[in-house]
């Protein structure tokens, strides 16, 4: 799999210059490298096939399942889960992967990976800019499929293109904290073939590590 957009939503306090988040960079691009189809191979081959037919395309969750396996294997926490936020009733929920920064006083920083559709985007985004809001992150990453991956995936599923309407109100969250970082990365298949397998629809993804 290779990363075709990384743009960046905020970015106060220069966090981008910190070796924290030089590390999250490397580790994301490093994970997205090793998320290959089919399995063993060493790059990622889609079969072209629309999903918007019930049956038809490739199933999400395997992808992000290859993806967020390699982070674990490399100090990731998968699936974290705060307690309530400070706001009455507020909760930013699980993050699909979490890494604290060890002998650092600079806090965890998330990567969520899009398998729903665009409003599930929306809440991600929301869900991440409420955890550097309350003190819980410094940084979060949405790793969205590009227009021309997304066609041949579940139908519906967020993408990059419905995304950019809205990057310039998120860009104005300027107040979150003094040294935060927040952006969307896009992605997309190194080929396309129909002599690979469909990606199933939920089941275990594949990972070369």
């Amino acid at each position: 799999m290779q990363i075709v957009d990384w743009q960046t939503l905020l970015d106060k306090g220069n966090y981008s210059t910190t070796d924290e988040y030089r590390h999250v960079r490397r580790d994301v691009i490093d994970a997205m490298k090793h998320t290959v189809w089919p399995e063993e191979a060493d790059t990622f081959t889609i079969y072209p096939e629309s999903g918007k037919k019930t049956g038809h395309g490739n199933g999400v969750k395997p992808i992000k399942l290859g993806f967020t396996s390699y982070l674990e294997n490399h100090g990731w926490t998968l699936e974290k889960r705060f307690g309530k936020g400070k706001t009455k009733g507020s909760h930013p929920g699980a993050f699909d992967c979490h890494y604290r920064f060890p002998n650092s006083d600079v806090l965890p920083f998330a990567v969520e990976w899009e398998t729903g559709n665009i409003s599930s985007s929306h809440r991600a985004i929301n869900r991440m800019a409420l955890g550097i809001l309350e003190g819980r992150l410094s940084g979060g990453l949405l790793m969205v499929p590009s227009e021309k991956l997304a066609r041949y995936l579940t139908d519906r599923v967020g993408n990059s293109p419905e995304l950019q309407p809205y990057i310039p109100l998120w860009r104005h969250w300027e107040n979150l904290a003094a040294s935060c970082y927040l952006g969307i990365v896009t992605f997309e298949q190194d080929a396309e073939s129909i002599d690979v397998p469909r990606i199933p629809k939920g089941t275990d993804g594949r990972a070369r590590v």
